[in-house]
Order: C-alpha cells, then sequence, then structure tokens
C-alpha cells in the first residue's frame, strides 16, 4: 500500500477490534467511516469476560502479539484517559499449572484471596494481567477516532461491495456507497458473510461461550480467579461477573440454568457470598479461526480489504490496532502478525 494520510478507509464492525482499529488509523490521519449493523459493541464484545492476559498453554504461533498486548493497553491507558482497566492480576489453578514462574503457595494464595474457602496448594498468579469493560472500553476507543476526525455509521449493515479491475472501491449501505482506498472486515462472526460478497471463503466458526453477571456483592474477589470450578471476576462496582463453557442446546444447559449452577459453585468455593442474582446470562459468539490463530491482512484475489477476525479479540485489539494500522498507513509490515495472514487459507 502507498505512505499516504489521507487515505478513505471504511472499518466494518464496531466492536472492540473494529474501535481499536478505527482509533489507530484516524490517529494516523486516515479518513475512517465505522460502519455497524447494529449499535456499538453490541456483538460479542458485549458478552466477553474480558480478560487481559499473555498466558497460553503450549506451542503458541502468536506469542509475540500476546506477550505485547498487556504493553500496548498502558499505551493507551496513557492517550485515552477514560480507558479504565482494573490491574488487579489473575490467579489460575488447576490439574496442570504452568511451569514455576509465578507459582505461588497456599498462604501466599490466601493472602491475594483470603475469602477462598479451598484454595489448592499451589496456584499461578500473574500480577500483570488485568481486564476491563469492555463495552465501555469500545466506546471510549470510538470516541478517541472521533476526536481524531471519524465517521461512526451505526444501524448500517453493509449490503455488498464495488469494485473496479478486482479492487474494491467502496461499500454498498442502506444509506448510499461509502466510497473506500481500503476496507477493514472487522465484524466478528460476520465477517464470514462479509468475505463471502467477495467471492472468498474464510473458515471461521462461530463458537459459543456463556457470560454471566451477577448484581453487586461485598468485595468478595480481589483478583481474576480461574480454577476448575468457576472463571470470576468483580468489577469497581461490585458486580460479579463469570464465564463458563457452552455445553449444549439442553434445558439443563440454557445460559439461565448455567448461571444458577455457577451462584453455586461460587458460593461453595467463598466466603461472604450474598444471594447471587443473576443479572444476566447469555451467550456470546467467538470467531474463531479453523486452525485457532486469528486472520489479519490483506485478502488476496481481491484488491483493498484488510480482514481482522481473531479470538481472543479483546486481550489482543490494543496491540492488533497498532501493528495493523502501521500495515495499512505506513506500509510497515509487521513480523509478529506474520503467522496470521489471511493467505495461508487460499494455497493453490
Amino acid at each position: 500500500m502507498e505512505n499516504t494520510q489521507n487515505k478513505r478507509i471504511v472499518v466494518i464492525g464496531a466492536g472492540i477490534v473494529g474501535a481499536s482499529l478505527a482509533y489507530h488509523l484516524a490517529e494516523k490521519g486516515a479518513k475512517v467511516s465505522l460502519v455497524e449493523a447494529q449499535e456499538i459493541a453490541s456483538g460479542v464484545t458485549a458478552t466477553s469476560f474480558a480478560w487481559i492476559n499473555a498466558n497460553h498453554p503450549g506451542p503458541d504461533p502468536i506469542a509475540p502479539l500476546r506477550s505485547a498486548a498487556i504493553t500496548e493497553y498502558h499505551r493507551l491507558e496513557t492517550q485515552l484517559p477514560g480507558l479504565q482497566i482494573r490491574w488487579t492480576g489473575a490467579l489460575s489453578y488447576s490439574g496442570l499449572l504452568p511451569a514455576p514462574t509465578g507459582r505461588v503457595s497456599r498462604s501466599q494464595i490466601l493472602d491475594l484471596e483470603p475469602n477462598l474457602k479451598h484454595p489448592p496448594q499451589y496456584a499461578t498468579y500473574v500480577a500483570e494481567e488485568g481486564a476491563l469493560d469492555a463495552v465501555a472500553a469500545t466506546h471510549v476507543l470510538i470516541a478517541g477516532a472521533r476526536a481524531h476526525g471519524a465517521t461512526v455509521l451505526t444501524q448500517t449493515p453493509v449490503l455488498g461491495f464495488t469494485t473496479e479491475v478486482g479492487q474494491v472501491t467502496g461499500v454498498k449501505t442502506p444509506k448510499g456507497i461509502i466510497k473506500a482506498d481500503l476496507v477493514v472486515l472487522a465484524a466478528g462472526t460476520g465477517t464470514v458473510k462479509l468475505a463471502d460478497m467477495l467471492q472468498l471463503s474464510l473458515p471461521i466458526t462461530a463458537s459459543p461461550s456463556i457470560f454471566i453477571r451477577y448484581k453487586p456483592q461485598p468485595r468478595l474477589v480481589h483478583t481474576l480467579i480461574s480454577s476448575p470450578d468457576m472463571e470470576v471476576r468483580q468489577s469497581a462496582d461490585g458486580t460479579l461477573l463469570a464465564a463458563e463453557d457452552y455445553l449444549d442446546d439442553a434445558l439443563e444447559n440454557q445460559p439461565g440454568a448455567i448461571a444458577l449452577r455457577t451462584a453455586k459453585a461460587i458460593h461453595n468455593e467463598l466466603k461472604g457470598v450474598v444471594a447471587l442474582e443473576p443479572q444476566l446470562a447469555c451467550v456470546g459468539l467467538r470467531p474463531i479461526p479453523a486452525d485457532g490463530i486469528p486472520i489479519i491482512g490483506y485478502l488476496p484475489k481481491v484488491g483493498g480489504v484488510y480482514v481482522c477476525a481473531m479470538h481472543p479479540g479483546v486481550a489482543l485489539a490494543a496491540v492488533v490496532g497498532r501493528l495493523a494500522s502501521e500495515e495499512m498507513i505506513d506500509g510497515k509490515e509487521s513480523d509478529a502478525l506474520g503467522a496470521c495472514r489471511p493467505d495461508r487459507f487460499f494455497q493453490e
């Protein structure tokens, strides 16, 4: 791509990933239009547990991205004062512990989480990790993009694309055609349908998970706890948040039923729990590429389209926003994104 500012870039999708892209692109001087079929952060962003972590079991093709995730969020905090992240650290324990780095003993665990009824003998504690309100963070990023001149269009579904000689030149919407020098597909699971409009098939699965929000509690959880029985954290206002695996669509595994079972597990594991009443229990659909590796980069076979589909979206939004914007505006190809290129799915 040529190195030029004032490039007309249409970002499709106003979740946290699209918002980060819009902010970083606009900050670099691009003329950004952010297009969203529904409302800001109305997709999987609204149902994210929003754990900002850098750990991954086993070999990790995107280790450089994960390792930079926390640093990039600290950078964003200096640029966007409204971005509020709770750097509480994360306490993890299960049958298999990652190696000795960050290992803490039972007495140390109780110092961190005094309300645990059954602390394990050992756990892993990563002090640098944290979490955020993904919806609020998305709005902060979009406000930052607007401050740099970005336009935001909600309730604006994409109907198709205009092309000239194999190059995408615009986005068709009910409000008319938005001309573009570059289009970015960042619509989560909706990215598949957008790519289909360009006669390209992206192997992205809509992977369900369950997100639960309980009414505020007294100060129960001080870190973020990930254990065999529960994955919970507490927001600044006392709201207790939990994440659970989706099992199936049986009646006993509906989100409401899972929320009740999770409440029982939390009550069994933590002292001081007041009656846990779910405020929200719902299924979120995460965009998981077929090989589990994010899809980030220019689409082959058609010009002027950059795709950004990944999980974990919240954890990687800040670093990917910066690196992708450098590729699109500065022509600076990122080695850290090397394993993520869409070309791997289009080998002849």
